[in-house]
């Protein structure tokens, strides 16, 4: 189904994408790319810095309390598009890689994708609270304590997975609940 060069895959924090890419790229002897990890040079470039920090800048507990669903749905898709030249670029840099190639990163929205990538992808939207709630204590996104990783986790589950499901429908990409079910559907 996708044996193609490349394929993106992204979707909400926690849900497998990373154990995706390398699972993937380990069994067609390809390259798992992890975008999200040039955040932290980007967070000492004044250019990101904004949009690497976003979150990090904000008292945890009261952004994810006191922010309406939309407004923190806008604030991500800001933040995607806002990093977006320097994920492309990096894209860029395996064009003439004849392994193929796996890019993971929760800011390849599908309308990003659609509009700048020329190759296919995947949505991953967690199958349950309670699964992201564990893989989000095992590598906190944010929250260094219990309560505010809960927060993450509802916050992910309940407010960022509809909206990626929502984009995927619209631009014609597959969802998946896990990377598993992702994985036996691509083999």
């Amino acid at each position: 189904m996708y044996r193609g060069k490349r394929l993106f895959i992204t979707g909400i924090p926690a849900s497998g994408k990373s154990y995706l890419a390398k699972r993937l790229a380990d069994k067609v002897n390809g390259i798992a790319v992890l975008l999200d990890s040039l955040r932290e040079n980007l967070s000492k470039d004044d250019q990101y810095k904004k949009w690497t920090n976003f979150y990090f800048d904000k008292d945890e507990k009261e952004y994810l309390t006191k922010t309406n669903p939309d407004e923190y749905w806008n604030n991500l898709v800001a933040q995607s598009e806002g990093l977006w030249p320097v994920f492309q670029q990096e894209i860029e840099k395996y064009k003439d890689e004849e392994k193929p190639v796996i890019f993971e990163c929760v800011n390849i929205l599908p309308h990003i994708a659609k509009k700048n990538l020329d190759f296919p992808g995947i949505i991953l939207i967690g199958k349950s609270y309670g699964e992201i709630l564990e893989r989000n204590k095992k590598s906190p996104r944010w929250g260094k304590t219990i309560e505010l990783q809960e927060l993450e986790a509802r916050t992910f589950f309940e407010i960022e997975r509809s909206r990626y499901e929502v984009e995927a429908k619209k631009y014609g990409y597959d969802i998946f609940e896990s990377a598993d079910e992702a994985f036996d559907k691509i083999f």
